[in-house]
């Protein structure tokens, strides 16, 4: 399928949904969560912002931005990212939710010099493209306000080439998060 044909399709959607997604409604708000890639060092705290909108009663789409970071190698590799994610809802019942989707991981590898630890890479900024998928619970609270919890396996393979007998480092990840989503 061409470009154009790809984006006529998109702008027509998106149209046709406009009316469904006020009706249903649109919600933003913060999100906390923890995550751990199998060979990180430990897992951490990351914290976000999200906005999440219903365009049907079963249909449901997630934007989100994120900032993670984790060491890898003894601390000889910190990882610092800014994940973009889109992902698409599966309502099956009203308050629980399937998830799937994609992200842009903008990712900053800074390497720790050390003397007994020969590193051959460059401090560098990368972007790296990820999936996701996972599922969670969406419970209201107040009038607008919703309170959700889920977790999401992600996978972004990240090349540790740079760190010496760290070729096969996995950076795949799960998080869980929880978050508010204050309707608009």
């Amino acid at each position: 399928m061409s470009k154009k044909i790809f984006l006529i399709l998109a702008v027509a959607l998106s149209v046709a949904m406009a009316s469904q997604v006020s009706a249903q409604g649109i919600g933003i708000g913060p999100q906390v969560g923890y995550h751990k890639s199998k060979d990180a060092d430990e897992g951490k705290i990351m914290g976000g912002l999200a906005i999440r909108a219903k365009l049907l009663p079963a249909l449901g789409i997630e934007g989100s931005i994120n900032y993670r970071h984790e060491k890898f190698a003894d601390g000889t590799l910190t990882v610092r990212s800014w994940p973009i994610m889109v992902t698409g809802l599966l309502y099956p019942l009203p308050i629980v939710y399937g998830a799937i989707g994609a992200g842009w991981y903008n990712t900053t590898f800074d390497f720790k010099v050390d003397d007994d630890v020969p590193i051959v890479g460059d401090d560098e900024t990368k972007q790296e493209v990820g999936w996701h998928f996972g599922g969670g619970l969406e419970l209201p609270l107040a009038s607008k306000t919703k309170l959700t919890a889920d977790i999401r396996y992600v996978f972004l393979n990240y090349d540790f080439e740079e760190i010496p007998g760290r070729g096969d480092v996995d950076s795949n990840f799960y998080v869980v998060t929880a978050g508010f989503l204050f309707g608009l």
